[in-house]
């Protein structure tokens, strides 16, 4: 409860200054003048506390003037003249209007900052003796062992050694439904245990955990503030320097062309009310957070407002392959066997063989194997790496070899019978291994990296919002242009090395304008950072999300989609509310100088702009 009247006391002190101008009011009614004045300062200064210290402390610290000086200014000059009641007016609508404002960047970085409060901050170390001690996360090390209780957090990344749970993973992945893990699964800082105790090893270091990264990109998210902000904030002070010199020479006015003084000074203080660019310096931050709030709800985490700014305005966005428009997981795709090979045997013996290799294409054959029954009970002699050609194996007292079609040649065998389905296969995209004895070919295998579900409707969005796609791969050409026509990307670059992909990415900017960069790898890490807008897989490297300038943490493609069009309506937002508030003032300044606008009139209007455009940002929270 405390915490909770901290975090709301500038809007109770606004309110509670409403409630003595109403008493101030009756007073004034009842013909009290003394306790009138006495409630019309109470007003003043407990309406005005917040705001009078802001502007003050801006004032001796900064050496900067700003709205709150202004706002001062109008209200003592005010009162001065003896218009208590509309100085108390305008302190009060002014007080409100800044606490809704507060109140607005509050509720965005609770958004941001609720990610915080879900760090846990110790852990169950179990002890060789599997005793438990409660110590700090920053003492734990890689390899210790952590017990995870029903109900509670992990506390850290780390793969389960025993037990069996679900776990919620939305703060990770934005998945609302819980995960089911046991021994061997990854489990992750600040997810959520369900309803098993597990054991986890720790594998990551606290301050390395995939939820402290998210952390640390929420605290640049927070301090990162858009040029267009940066603007504003630079030219408030010479702006409100010249609104107090044409306040100053309103004040000469009547000595020099003899005006009522009393009519002129009113009229100055009416000025200095409308003039303030109270609206204009709120049209930015609280939809800018409000943004960047929405998106790291979705699993969408902004280094700062800039890059989510800039997004929509991307003419090209560049893809790297594997991992990102690709699962990143090879699958068999095909087999085929000759004629006087049974298709049986001839798997097993290419089961048995890459069961020896830890490569992605190895263990993809092995998966296949064990999904057709098919397993790895032949006995290998030994193996050896036929470095750019393949791997030779010993088997039942036979020599086999797995590998690529310049192995067979080297070997001297005929292939003949496998050449036509072999090029249509690598028009596919597909990778092609053979398998061999000493004598012939026994086999063929299709091995093909598999387009993500969700890439050609990315693609898909992406063109008919007029940006162009562009697919960059270390890959062949071959299987370049197979994976972009399946998945529908305009271009393709292939066989790019890292320092090539940064050079595509300069030449695609010359080209074609601004440039984001979707990646995954550590290959992909300096294309990201040349790029305009970097943009990495959760689950890609820790070098591709530290260098990213946007991170996808569930690994959704359909989020690009979504940021853009958050980044759509951010900017859209954003002009609304430059526009209406600018307009505003320079509607209230001519009707001013008509002499058609009084103080009160004056503060409703100009502060009532600052509440709209505060709350056309919110509405970007319901995104």
């Amino acid at each position: 409860m405390a915490q909770k009247l901290r975090q709301h006391r500038e809007i109770i002190m606004a309110l509670l200054g409403g409630v003595l101008l109403v008493i101030a009011f009756l007073s004034e009614a009842w013909g009290s003048p003394a306790l009138t004045a006495v409630f019309y300062l109470l007003t003043f200064t407990v309406g005005g506390y917040y705001k009078a210290k802001e502007g003050v402390l801006d004032l001796v610290y900064d050496k900067s003037l700003n709205v709150e000086i202004l706002m001062i200014i109008a209200a003592l000059g005010a009162a001065s003249i003896g218009h208590w009641h509309e100085g108390a007016i305008l302190i009060f609508i002014f007080s409100v209007s800044g606490a809704m404002e507060t109140y607005a960047n509050q509720k965005s970085e609770r958004n941001l900052s609720s990610l915080v409060e879900m760090a846990p901050g110790e852990a169950n170390r179990l002890n060789d003796d599997d005793s438990v001690t409660v110590v700090a996360l920053d003492e734990l090390n890689i390899g210790d062992r952590v017990l995870v209780k029903d109900g509670e957090r992990v506390p850290v990344d780390g793969v389960i050694l025993s037990g069996q749970t679900s776990v919620d993973e939305s703060p990770i992945t934005g998945e609302s439904m819980p995960a089911d893990k046991a021994a061997g699964d990854d489990v992750y800082n600040g997810t959520m245990n369900g309803t098993g105790s597990v054991v986890v090893e720790m594998t990551k270091p606290n301050k390395d955990s995939l939820f402290q990264k998210m952390i640390r990109l929420v605290e640049e998210a927070k301090e990162n503030r858009p040029p267009t902000q940066q603007l504003i904030e630079k030219i408030e002070g010479p702006y409100v320097v010249t609104v107090l010199v044409v306040v100053g020479l309103m004040l000469l006015s009547p000595f020099v062309f003899g005006f009522n003084f009393e009519d002129v000074f009113y009229r100055a203080m009416v000025l200095l009310v409308v003039a303030s660019p109270c609206a204009v310096v709120a049209s930015i931050m609280p939809s800018l957070l409000s943004a960047v709030s929405t998106g790291a709800r979705k699993g969408v985490l902004t280094k700062g407002g800039v890059y989510l700014e800039q997004l929509s305005k991307m003419a090209v966005v560049a893809l790297d392959k594997t991992g990102t428009i690709t699962k990143g997981e090879p699958v068999v795709t095909d087999i085929m066997t000759a004629d006087e090979f049974d298709d049986r045997d001839v798997l097993r013996h290419i089961v048995a063989i890459e069961n020896q290799s830890s490569h992605p294409l190895a263990e993809a054959i092995v998966r296949y194997g064990d999904t057709h029954e098919v397993h790895a009970d032949l006995e290998i002699a030994y193996t050896e790496s036929i470095t750019g050609y393949g791997i030779q194996a010993g088997v039942n007292d036979e020599t086999w070899y797995v590998g690529n079609e310049a192995l067979i040649d080297r070997l001297g065998l005929v292939k003949d019978d496998f050449i036509k389905t072999k090029k249509a296969l690598q028009q596919e995209g597909k990778t092609i291994m053979f398998i061999a004895n000493g004598k012939e070919v026994a086999g063929m295998i299709a091995v093909k990296d598999e387009i993500r579900p969700e890439a050609k409707q990315l693609i898909e969005t992406l063109n008919e919002r007029g940006v162009k796609t562009v697919m960059i791969t270390g890959d062949n050409d071959q299987t370049a242009q197979a994976i972009s026509e399946e998945a529908g990307i305009d271009e393709w670059i292939s066989e790019c090395l890292p320092e090539q992909k940064v050079h595509e990415v300069e030449r695609l900017r010359e080209t074609y304008g601004s440039i984001a960069m979707v990646g995954d790898g550590i290959n992909d890490a300096p294309a990201m950072a040349k790029a305009d807008v970097g943009i990495a897989m959760g689950s890609g490297t820790d070098v591709a999300i530290e260098t990213s300038d946007i991170v996808l943490m569930n690994n959704l493609l359909k989020n690009i989609s979504m940021t853009f069009n958050l980044s759509t309506r951010l900017n859209r937002i954003v002009k609304q509310n430059l526009v209406f508030s600018v307009a505003v003032i320079l509607l209230l300044i001519v009707t001013n100088f008509s002499q058609g606008l009084t103080l009160p009139y004056g503060v409703v209007a100009h502060e009532g702009s600052t509440i709209l455009v505060i709350l056309n940002g919110l509405r970007l929270l319901k995104e």
